[in-house]
């Protein structure tokens, strides 16, 4: 019997995360909400039709019809808010156990995130239907492609189904590169000490070609929108670099982070917990050592 995979969209990083693990378990079927996918890593992809928007009571109802023609041995998503809310219904219907944010599944044994991801928990699933939930960038996206087979059908869904659905998207208005996909990150802290501190990171940010990030301490104060946040709260980033500038290091703010290649920290505080998750640090003063990095990028390019 194969595994089944919710698939919010073919080109959905998070999503391919999930198929790569659903991969090591078996053959995959995926759920499509939306236009049916050209190609997927999968056997057979079920493509729910009817459904306009996204609505969890309706996604799981959906998801719960495939489960009743598939007999799946497990059921996987993507770890992000849309994924874990559609399980979470799954198994509040069917009165069976979840397990979310999960890095590794071996028969009933998961690996799974706790605590912002500063501790990984072993755990066991009792249930004939293991739903499981894949902890963003904890796996590589699988790459193979392949022309599945599609097979449409409308879900009998009731007017409950749909009293909760997004009604309206409102895509952010920004001229920047985008924080989720950015190859370098440029994050601020509390340490940066006011909105106009950001000048410089975006000087650097500039030159690096790199997004400007921040922590949950600086969207409160008012510097940045909450667009800007990278944490447990805000964008959960995977970029080859991740300069954090100021930023002390809570673990909501490293569960954002810690999928990075790598991570410099410039920090005055010498025993700052960020030290701990860093591939590199600088230790002193970000007013002097940022403008001295983007001064020396500078330089490097005239030559």
């Amino acid at each position: 019997m194969p595994v089944l995979v919710l698939v919010e969209s073919a080109q959905e990083e998070l999503s391919r995360q999930a198929l790569a693990l659903a991969g090591r378990l078996g053959p995959i079927e995926a759920l499509a909400l939306g236009p049916a996918p050209a190609s997927l890593p999968v056997e057979r992809v079920w493509v729910a039709e009817g459904i306009d928007a996204y609505a969890p009571e309706a996604w799981a109802t959906a998801l719960e019809e495939v489960i009743d023609r598939v007999q799946p041995t497990a059921v996987l998503a993507a770890g992000n808010e849309r994924g874990n809310e559609v399980l979470a219904h799954v198994a509040a219907r069917r009165d069976i156990p979840f397990a979310a944010n999960c890095t590794a599944v071996d028969g009933d044994a998961v690996t799974r995130m706790r605590w912002g991801g500063s501790l990984l928990e072993e755990a066991r699933i009792h249930a004939e239907l293991p739903l499981i939930s894949v902890a963003p960038h904890a796996v590589a996206a699988v790459a193979h492609e392949a022309a599945p087979v599609i097979e449409t059908f409308t879900p009998s869904l009731r007017d409950s189904d749909l009293i909760v659905r997004v009604s309206e998207h409102v895509d952010e208005q920004s001229t920047g590169i985008s924080l989720a996909e950015a190859k370098v990150v440029v994050s601020g802290g509390r340490g940066v000490g006011s909105a106009d501190g950001f000048v410089m990171l975006e000087e650097l940010a500039g030159l690096l070609d790199a997004a400007v990030g921040c922590s949950r301490v600086v969207t409160s104060a008012g510097w940045r929108p909450h667009t800007d946040q990278v944490g447990q709260t805000g964008t959960k980033v995977a970029p080859d670099l991740y300069i954090a500038c100021g930023i002390s290091g809570a673990t909501q703010h490293i569960a954002g982070c810690k999928g990075a290649k790598k991570i410099l920290a410039i920090n005055s505080d010498a025993e700052a917990p960020i030290l701990a998750s860093a591939d590199y640090a600088v230790i002193g003063d970000l007013t002097e050592i940022v403008p001295a990095i983007t001064a020396e990028l500078r330089k490097g390019r005239a030559a």
